[in-house]
């Protein structure tokens, strides 16, 4: 049995550890593991890769990167093979379908099955690969927490772990200065960093993509809290938030290749809020630094657990699956449950209501 694994999307703390654990469950039952380098570019373009585009992995090629962030075999958000893009002569833009040139290099590598870790883009190929032949297996990726069907992913936790520090730090300073401290964390739909970091650091406003906001309603809050002798406040805003009938911040517009870049709403709080306050306001942007280091105890742990899940689950003859966490317990669910579905934040869950029941203000008027 010969597996390839392929890391796609954006990278997350934890990635090393699946590979690790990949490797060292598939070593036990006596296969050969290798690693498609830069998402599916190893063999799609592997002129433009750096490294070996398609590179053997073994016990001692894994040893100690369990505790590394990033990915040893790279990735890209840019190579998705049914919508890859190709540039014209004319230097124009466009995107062709490369599925079946993609499971034919494939085949010819001699590959059994593969080991897709990724996010809801990554399942979706994932998926559509599987249903064109190829044996696959999905392992959850993203640290914005929003892949369906799993109760966490792994990269969320280390995430909200140094966010958490970030505001932690951010408390002091606003405090010196009475300032209003706008902090910007990634969350492109879903707003689970913004919310779990924004309650562990004592955030005083909350802004997620799932509660459009009332700007007023923000600032009267704050005014509430210098009335009452706290003069300044931490408002945490993920960066696909928007108003009530606004539109969500764009950095770039999406293109052939690739989606829409978000950022810009911290920055846009800033200025608003100050003007609306009369404080002094500055906004931080966390952004990459959250995928960025070495990952937590936990993350480590389901990385790991995933990993070895992905190879039970291809020794138990499963395809079209992906690795799961349900309550304690790693199970699989079908791809087809997964791919193109985003989880959200349930605006009626216990977590925000207890955020609600802190005094946090979400943006809105609810009771």
């Amino acid at each position: 049995m010969r597996i390839a694994i392929s890391t796609g999307g954006g990278d997350a703390p934890g990635l090393n550890a699946v590979i690790r654990a990949v490797v060292l469950a598939a070593e036990r039952q006596g296969w050969e593991c290798w690693g498609i380098r830069d998402g599916y570019n190893g063999l799609l373009e592997p002129a433009q890769c750096l490294g070996e585009p398609v590179m053997r992995l073994t016990p001692e090629t894994v040893y100690g990167i369990g505790a590394l962030g990033g990915t040893i075999l790279g990735s890209t958000n840019r190579g998705n093979p049914l919508r890859y893009p190709v540039r014209h002569a004319d230097g124009s833009m466009a995107e062709v379908d490369r599925a079946d040139e993609l499971i034919g290099l494939f085949r010819a590598r001699g590959f059994d099955a593969l080991v897709s870790v990724g996010g809801d883009g990554s399942m979706a190929i994932a998926e559509s690969l599987c249903r064109k032949g190829l044996t696959v297996v999905g392992v959850p990726k993203t640290i914005d927490n929003d892949l369906d069907h799993t109760y966490t992913t792994f990269g969320f936790d280390t995430a909200v772990g140094f966010a958490t520090e970030c505001i932690d730090r951010l408390h002091t300073t606003a405090y010196s200065q009475h300032r209003v401290m706008v902090v910007e964390v990634m969350g492109r739909y879903a707003g689970w960093i913004a919310l779990h970091a924004g309650m562990a650091g004592g955030a005083h406003a909350i802004l997620i993509p799932e509660i459009p906001f009332d700007l007023a309603v923000v600032a009267e809050s704050i005014a509430a809290r210098d009335a009452a002798g706290h003069h300044h406040s931490l408002v945490v805003v993920a960066e696909g938030a928007q108003a009530l009938g606004g539109q969500r911040e764009l950095l770039a517009a999406a293109g052939a290749g690739h989606a829409e870049r978000l950022g810009g709403i911290g920055a846009r709080l800033e200025h608003e809020l100050a003007a609306l306050t009369g404080k002094e306001c500055r906004a931080v942007v966390l952004g990459h630094l959250l995928r960025g280091g070495s990952p937590s105890a936990f993350d480590r742990v389901v990385a790991s657990r995933f990993g070895a899940a992905a190879v039970r689950a291809l020794a138990q003859g499963q395809s079209g699956v992906m690795v799961a966490l349900g309550g304690s317990e790693i199970g699989t669910v079908p791809l087809s449950e997964v791919a193109g579905r985003t989880r959200r934040v349930p605006v009626d869950s216990d977590t925000v209501a207890t955020a609600r029941e802190l005094g946090i203000c979400l943006g809105d008027r609810a009771a």
